[in-house]
């Protein structure tokens, strides 16, 4: 059972990844080790599971097959480790969380260093990126979102609300023409996101400002709070981010004044892994709290 276990452990993630590098990066498995297990698993099962070609790995009919027993698989595992324990045990174990980079950069920190120390047997794995986690892919156990997705099956949650206020540094404010309204914007220079790299319309702020042209743009919130930071313009901030930024000061703040909510967002099979519900708890929880500590001094 060990082996077939895991010979479908190695399948899912070529499957998934569509690629022998991807998984093999994923499995810290060197890619012609994993390519010598797939075509055994193959030979074992008499059968084709992959049409192989320079774009990578795709799933034949019976691949495709396996895919969902080897899913099934996986969500028994799941449960199987997750145990019976009594919701006052330590967590352990490894579960990874995908995030937003603002919220995995001002947020998150916090959050899960008070969660391991109190669950020293458990390790949790951050993956900042601006864009959406693909839960059924496994690329995360769990992933925190700016909106509620709508497909897939999927267990989503709203966590808390967070706010968001238009910002300059005090340099920049010092050394530019006053501003007064959101008429004075269009004499300053705007910091924000790339307009084709907005992954989530939920995202698009200076777009409600009728703002068309952004010469100081990135994908990633830290990055724009460092623009903004260095006196490179006037942007949209979120409020728990000023703690960690000194030197910058809101603006317009009756004018101007947005409200967003993050979302915890799981694989629908994981309804029933007692580990992954507890910690989900934990972590929404410790999200509402660090949203309101950091907005409360702003």
């Amino acid at each position: 059972m060990e082996r077939n276990w895991d010979d479908l452990r190695l399948f899912l993630a070529v499957a998934r990844e569509q690629s022998l590098s991807a998984a093999g990066k994923l499995l810290r498995l060197d890619p012609a080790t994993l390519g010598r297990r797939m075509a055994r698993l193959e030979k074992s099962l008499q059968t084709g599971l992959f049409v192989k070609s320079p774009q990578g790995y795709a799933l034949t009919d019976a691949g495709v097959q396996l895919l969902a027993r080897a899913e099934a698989a996986e969500q028994a595992m799941r449960i199987a480790s997750a145990g019976v324990a009594a919701p006052s045990d330590r967590l352990s174990g490894q579960i990874r969380l995908g995030a937003p980079d603002g919220c995995a950069n001002f947020l998150l920190p916090q959050v899960c260093a008070r969660i391991v120390t109190d669950n020293p047997d458990l390790d949790i794995q951050i993956v900042a990126l601006p864009r959406v986690f693909n839960l059924s892919r496994r690329e995360a156990d769990m992933a925190i979102g700016v909106s509620a997705p709508t497909a897939g099956r999927l267990l989503v949650q709203k966590v808390t609300d967070y706010h968001l206020h238009l910002a300059a540094s005090e340099s920049y404010l010092a050394a530019h023409s006053a501003i007064a309204s959101v008429d004075d914007l269009a004499a300053h220079r705007l910091v924000g996101y790339i307009p084709d790299m907005i992954f989530d319309r939920e995202l698009d702020y200076l777009a409600e400002l009728g703002v068309s042209r952004v010469p100081l743009a990135s994908n990633s919130v830290s990055v724009q709070v460092q623009m903004i930071r260095q006196g490179g313009g006037v942007g949209v901030v979120h409020d728990f981010c000023l703690p960690a930024a000194p030197g910058i000061r809101l603006i317009l703040e009756d004018a101007v004044s947005l409200t967003r909510s993050f979302y915890l967002i799981r694989h629908m099979d994981d309804q029933r892994n007692l580990r992954l519900t507890r910690f989900a708890e934990m972590l929404s929880a410790g999200l509402r709290a660090e949203v309101g500590r950091a907005e409360a001094k702003t």
